[in-house]
């Protein structure tokens, strides 16, 4: 794996956390909480309650982290690419778009491994509402952070809690690296001109912004799953038996306020 990779992977995945992780915050609690019934409802909630604060709740982690999940990522892509243009035609000429698809969802499935402990912790984190600001009187919050969260989980059930959702979250981003990387690829190539070998700038962003939206288009239904079982026992009851039975009971039924 190329260093420029790792290094421009990780700074691009801080960049990505820092500016999309308010919403990422409303997302998540829409999926998992009944309270909450829109995107500007949650927003106007949160930060009567919470602040500022809340939308930042469970940033600490995937930020320490993004390093190792971003090297994951680039480095199982560009090494699917390399052993297949190899196993195809010993190297020579660009990547087929089949090999790009199956080499952004490989990268999609490595990355699981690494990122199921800290994304478990980042959910329950977001949805933590109970607020510390002022008063003697409100709900004290279960987690009092990153390290303890992921503690508590350990205590409750082993190291086994700490995938839970493992299984939605590798199809989630199995789906959504595949459809990503092959939406930029292709979206790139129409965008240079002949003799160029990149496309300029505002291609680039382009090509990014439309490979993100159709990542998560796909992505999402499995995103919900993996968010409701990840949030499923926090208040001790359990609701769903397994990814399965979360799917049939999303299908038929809203989710109950924690």
């Amino acid at each position: 794996m190329h260093v420029a990779d790792f290094v421009s992977g990780s700074f691009a995945g801080a960049c990505g956390v820092a500016v999309g992780y308010p919403l990422d915050t409303v997302k998540v609690r829409i999926q998992t909480q009944r309270q909450f019934t829109g995107v500007w409802q949650c927003i106007v909630a949160t930060f009567s309650k919470e602040g500022v604060h809340g939308f930042f709740k469970g940033m600490t982690l995937p930020l320490a982290t993004i390093s190792m999940t971003s090297s994951v990522v680039f480095g199982t892509y560009r090494n699917c690419l390399q052993c297949l243009s190899q196993w195809r035609r010993a190297g020579c000429g660009p990547n087929t778009k089949p090999e790009v698809f199956l080499s952004g969802m490989a990268a999609g499935v490595a990355q699981m491994s690494v990122m199921s402990p800290g994304d478990i912790v980042k959910v329950r984190l977001q949805c933590q509402t109970a607020s510390t600001r002022g008063g003697t009187g409100l709900t004290k919050p279960r987690y009092r952070g990153p390290v303890h969260c992921l503690l508590s989980i350990v205590k409750e059930d082993g190291l086994r809690g700490l995938y839970r959702g493992a299984l939605p979250l590798m199809l989630r981003d199995a789906t959504s690296f595949s459809t990503y990387f092959l939406t930029y690829a292709t979206i790139r190539e129409w965008l240079t001109e002949n003799g160029d070998h990149r496309p300029s700038w505002g291609g680039v962003m382009l090509a990014g912004g439309a490979s993100g939206v159709v990542g998560w288009t796909l992505a999402t239904p499995m995103d919900v799953v993996k968010a409701r079982l990840q949030m499923d026992g926090m208040q001790e009851l359990r609701r769903y038996r397994g990814i399965f039975h979360c799917v049939t009971e999303t299908e038929t039924t809203n989710p109950k306020p924690h």
